[in-house]
């Protein structure tokens, strides 16, 4: 097969799998989180923990009433710590967020909107160059926070995408991202949707031992020992 066939059948099957998993699962409504902040404080509490822990922390916040870019800003470094202690490796997270409350803070007059204008690389570009931000939360936080059109490329995107034949394991985050960038519509919404149905897919189904019984992928060609 030509690559450019083999691209065509790759884009193909990307939207294919959207299809299903819309049909099967409906709109997801995410992301899990009311403001811009805390859908930034949410990715990058997530990093390496179970989102119920992240949930855990994020009510803490909330009841200390300092789920606020200010108000972050203000809060000792240790203080936040023992905040977020719910959501693992607390202390590393601490500097991570605060590192990136003190750019919004003294960069962008505390304006998320204003750190994420302009070209969504370029915005891109600005989150990863906070220490601790990778591509996985950056994109996160321009997709769900920024509504700009980027993909979020996770673990269980990798597996599914791995399992279907369409990345193999040294496929890296970039090209992954790349792939759903080509494939898909410009539409904020349906990047949006397509990360939280394969979070939804891969929770119930595609997990490290895969339940295929039931999948709505499972008659698609795939290997599910990958």
């Amino acid at each position: 097969m030509s690559n450019s066939k083999r691209g065509n059948s790759k884009r193909s099957q990307v939207r294919e799998i959207y299809d299903r998993l819309m049909r099967a699962y409906g709109p997801q409504g995410w992301w899990p989180g009311e403001t811009g902040v805390e859908v930034v404080v949410g990715a990058i509490l997530t990093q390496n923990t179970a989102w119920t822990n992240v949930e855990r922390a994020i009510q803490r916040l909330k009841a200390a009433d300092v789920l606020d870019w200010s108000k972050l800003h203000a809060l000792g470094e240790d203080e936040l710590a023992e905040l977020i202690r719910p959501a693992g490796t607390f202390r590393v997270k601490a500097a991570r967020l605060k590192g990136f409350v003190r750019r919004v803070c003294e960069e962008f007059n505390g304006s998320l909107d204003a750190m994420l204008d302009g070209n969504v690389e370029d915005a891109r570009l600005r989150l990863l160059s906070i220490s601790g931000v990778g591509s996985e939360t950056a994109d996160a936080i321009l997709l769900y926070a920024g509504e700009k059109i980027t993909f979020v490329v996770d673990a269980y995107t990798k597996r599914i995408l791995r399992r279907h034949g369409l990345v193999d394991q040294e496929t890296d985050y970039e090209t992954i991202r790349r792939m759903f960038l080509d494939a898909l519509p410009r539409d904020v919404q349906v990047y949006n949707e397509y990360h939280a149905l394969l979070v939804a897919v891969g929770k119930e189904h595609c997990r490290t031992r895969a339940e295929c019984d039931g999948c709505p992928l499972a008659d698609m060609p795939h290997d599910e020992t990958l």
